[in-house]
């Protein structure tokens, strides 16, 4: 199960500001592990969505270059206070989380 992500969404003016911290090791498939020798398999979150009020606002595609529990910040321009901004990624594995935050 993934950790929950932590999401803000503020208003200023006409712009919603919305600012996401992804939980995430974010491994490349290059590092070797410490004890083992082996390399560490690659694991890393590749899609991530935004929507408000069900209307996709960013779609972005990430790779292994990505540092570990990436943070995202992104404005807005139309929503308004009280509207619901969701943020989802998927992982190189299938692995996916959902984050939900009321525009304040």
């Amino acid at each position: 199960m993934a950790e929950p992500m932590r999401i803000r969404a503020t208003m200023a003016g006409d712009v919603a500001d919305v600012k996401v911290l992804m939980n995430h090791p974010m491994e490349t498939g290059l590092r070797k592990d410490a004890k083992t020798g082996q390399l560490v398999p690659a694991h890393f979150i590749q899609e991530v969505t935004a929507t408000i009020n069900g209307a996709t606002v960013l779609s972005a595609n990430l790779g292994s270059g990505v540092s570990k529990n990436p943070y995202l910040g992104f404005k807005v321009k139309g929503p308004k206070a009280g509207d619901k901004v969701v943020v989802n990624w998927t992982d190189n594995k299938g692995d996916k989380n959902t984050a939900e935050a009321v525009i304040g």
